[in-house]
């Protein structure tokens, strides 16, 4: 884990001070999709028939996790 580490480090002193932001966006919008698979891999693995959410509660959900950063 420690080599995969320092080559982000690396990675990210090769980025333009101005690339950054966008880089950024990036790297959290895979962050996002990663965790929510995860969390739909982990619903599956448990998922009951009657377990089901709502729109409003999925959207509840949703508007949750992007309010945590």
């Amino acid at each position: 884990m420690n080599l995969l580490r320092t080559r982000i480090h690396h990675l990210v002193d090769l980025l333009a001070d101005e690339d950054l932001p966008s880089t950024w966006a990036a790297v959290y919008n895979l962050h996002c999709d990663c965790y929510m698979l995860k969390a739909i891999e982990q619903a599956k693995r448990s998922q009951q028939p009657w377990d089901i959410l709502t729109q409003e509660e999925a959207i509840r959900q949703l508007m949750y996790f992007g309010s945590e950063t």
